[in-house]
This record gives structure tokens, C-alpha cells and sequence, in this order.
């Protein structure tokens, strides 16, 4: 089966969900029976062939990527990988009997999927990642109400719409409830990321929020929250990981809170490195004001870390309150240093809650997600040579 697969983010670009394509094109490259070619954007002004196995290509366009911000895409950057995805597709697609596209996000990458259906008959699967679904992200509210149109012909045109997670699906459904979308967990390498106690300095108390550094994903809220913490206990430390554009501002948040001694911005971190800093935790934090599937809320656990977030896209199906971590309220400094507080205090319910969130990771793999995508692709194509 021949696949052409778009996502403009992939490691080191971009976040969760390009961190997906890589483990699901890696769990690809275990099955000969798939060719896949991956389109997706360049880190720097040229153009990169790679290979994942015999199987799998991996086509990095440039698209004039301000290499400062690796983990933004301005508007800019997704149009002009929009156009030169488009059109290097169709070269491709004039050289290969494709079976059909899967794009991760309705937009960009599933115009692309849209307009190669229209002139070379190929079916097409849309992933929903997040931003990509109406109502979803606080930034792009004045662009959904002209996008909104474009998305759900999208959508109309596509064989399978796949959320992932249960919270993302009843979003988009609220947007359009004739369609009917699927659920499509993330996965997570539980032999990739484990605990290890011993990497902790056991004279703190490290709260980790490995994230982008964005207005959405809350972390000025954590700040606050650790101002209060902080002043009661002396062992508290605070560890951000990530980049992203609010980061200066976050930066002089600290300075003017008195905190800085206890704050570290690590910055961005190689995927492959940041094992590391989630084992140097106690505790995960993630106040983000909307998430699909949080693929660092699956890392954590894996790590064995109690979580702390907000009740967001696909938060309810990893983190249940008071099993395996806290719920608290979105926007609400004095609620995360409670919850956090309660961490702090009670050690046996770290470690209890330590356990759990372990034994959930257990569960989940990322060649069980690559197994339910490989049903629809089979789905897909049958159903488009029977409307050929």
C-alpha cells in the first residue's frame, strides 16, 4: 500500500504532533507491506531526502523557517508549505499510484490532501491535532470565522476524520455534527521513558512543565502559582522546558516575582534528551487552556510522574482526579498551588499516584495506534477503488 503522508511539523519542528509522525512512520517502517513518503518542512532554506527503514521517505521542504523560533509557524511558513507541499505532491503523485493521503491537521495539510482527491482521485484521512479544529485555540479565533467554511469541506471530502482524543472529537462536532470522526489515542514508548528516582536532588521538590512556551499553554499561571508555593517552602523548585514566544516575557515574570533563584528555563530540549529532566521531577504540571492529546502528559506518566492539569481535550482520558494525579481550574493560580501543595505535603500520595500513572503508560503503545491507523488505511483504499 502506497501512502502520501503530510505534516509540516516534525522533530526537531514543532511539538506533540509532530513528535507523533515520527513514532507512527517508525512503527510504519516495521511493516514492508507500507510505503509511505512523508512531506513536511525544513529547518533550514534546503531541501532533505532521509530514510526510515527500506520503506518510509521523508521529504523536508523549505519553507523559509526562521530558525529562531523552530517550534512557531507563523502564517507565513504554513502558507508557503501549503503551496510547496502541494506542488511537490503532485509530482509525486504523477510518478506513484498512491492509495491515498493522511494529513495531520485539517489545515494546512489537508487542503493538500483535498485538492490532490479533486484532480488525482486519491482519498484522503484527516488527523485532528488541535489548533486545527474551530473553537479550539484563544490565538485564532478571528481566523476560525473565515476557515471555518474551508475546514469542513475538508472534512466533508475525507474517507475518515480522526480525532485523538474523546475531548478534540466533541469539539469538532460542535462545528459539524453530521461527520461522523473517530478516536485515535497517542502513544507513548514506555522503554523510552521510565522513572528514576535516583536522577532527583533529594533536597527539592521539582515541579517539571515540559511544554511551548505559549500563551495557551498556561504556564504564566504555574508561575504564579509557584510564587505562593515557594514562599512556604524553601525546597520548591520550578523547571520549564520548552521555547516558544512567550518565553521573554515569562522570563521578566520571574525577575520581577523575586523567584529567579528557583525557576530554571531549561529552553528547548532534543526529544532525545529530555528523559533526563522529567526523571529529575516529582511532579508534572501542564495549565494549558486547551490540548488535544498531550503526548509530554504521556511522557510523564511513562516517567511515573504525578500529573497536575487542567481538564482539557484529552486530559480526562489520562489523568484520573486523585488516582494518578490533581485536576484544577483553568486560569487559576491559587487552585494549582493547592493541589500542588498537596504533593508536597503528603510524599505516600506521590508515590502512590507515581505508580499509577506508570501502570497507565503500560498500557498504551504507539505500535497499538500504528495498528489502528493501518485498519483505516486498509478501510480507505478499499473504499476508494470502489469509487473509482
Amino acid at each position: 500500500m502506497k501512502i502520501l503522508f503530510f505534516n509540516y511539523e516534525f522533530p526537531p519542528l514543532g511539538g506533540g504532533a509532530g513528535n507523533a509522525s515520527y513514532y507512527l512512520l517508525r512503527e510504519y517502517a516495521k511493516n514492508p507491506d507500507l510505503q509511505v513518503d512523508f512531506v513536511t518542512a525544513s529547518v533550514d532554506e534546503k531541501y532533505h531526502l532521509l530514510k526510515m527503514g527500506e520503506n518510509i521517505t521523508i521529504h523536508r521542504l523549505p519553507i523559509g523557517k526562521n530558525a529562531e523560533n523552530i517550534h512557531y509557524q507563523t502564517k507565513k511558513e504554513l502558507i508557503s508549505y501549503t503551496w510547496n507541499a502541494y506542488w511537490f505532491a503532485r509530482k509525486l503523485a504523477k510518478q506513484n499510484a498512491y492509495d491515498l493521503s493522511h494529513s495531520f491537521f485539517s489545515v494546512p495539510c489537508g487542503v493538500i490532501s483535498m485538492f490532490l482527491k479533486w484532480e488525482f482521485k486519491i482519498p484522503y484521512i484527516i488527523s485532528l491535532r488541535g489548533s486545527d479544529v474551530p473553537g479550539y485555540s484563544e490565538r485564532f479565533v478571528g481566523l476560525y470565522k473565515w476557515i471555518t467554511p474551508t475546514i469542513l469541506k475538508i472534512w466533508k471530502g475525507a474517507s475518515f476524520v480522526v480525532a485523538n482524543s474523546q475531548g478534540l472529537k466533541d469539539l469538532a462536532l460542535k462545528s459539524e455534527s453530521k461527520k461522523e470522526i473517530g478516536v485515535v489515542y497517542n502513544g507513548i514508548d514506555v522503554e523510552e521513558f521510565f522513572p528514576d528516582t535516583t536522577k532527583r536532588n533529594q533536597e527539592h521538590f521539582t515541579i517539571i512543565c515540559v511544554s511551548r512556551v505559549t500563551p495557551r499553554k498556561g504556564v504564566r499561571f504555574l508561575i504564579q502559582a509557584f510564587k505562593i508555593l515557594s514562599g512556604r517552602y524553601d525546597q520548591a523548585r520550578l523547571l520549564i522546558v520548552g521555547d516558544g514566544n512567550e518565553k521573554k516575557s515569562l522570563e521578566d515574570l520571574v525577575q520581577g516575582l523575586g523567584i529567579k533563584d528557583k525557576v530554571e528555563f531549561a529552553g528547548a530540549i532534543a526529544h532525545n534528551n529530555v528523559l533526563a529532566f522529567y526523571q529529575r521531577a516529582n511532579i508534572f504540571v501542564l495549565p494549558s487552556l486547551n490540548e488535544g492529546m498531550s503526548n509530554v502528559m504521556l511522557e510523564a506518566l511513562a516517567v511515573g510522574l504525578p500529573v497536575v492539569a487542567t481538564d482539557t481535550g484529552g486530559t480526562k482520558e489520562l489523568l484520573t482526579n486523585n488516582v494518578n494525579g490533581l485536576i484544577v481550574k483553568m486560569k487559576d493560580s491559587n487552585d494549582l498551588a493547592e493541589k500542588i501543595e498537596k504533593l508536597i505535603l503528603n510524599p505516600t500520595l506521590e508515590k502512590t499516584m507515581s505508580l499509577e500513572s506508570r501502570k497507565l503508560a503500560e498500557t498504551l503503545s504507539w505500535e497499538k495506534v500504528a495498528g489502528e491507523y493501518e485498519e483505516i488505511y486498509v478501510k480507505t483504499s478499499n473504499l476508494g477503488r470502489m469509487n473509482k
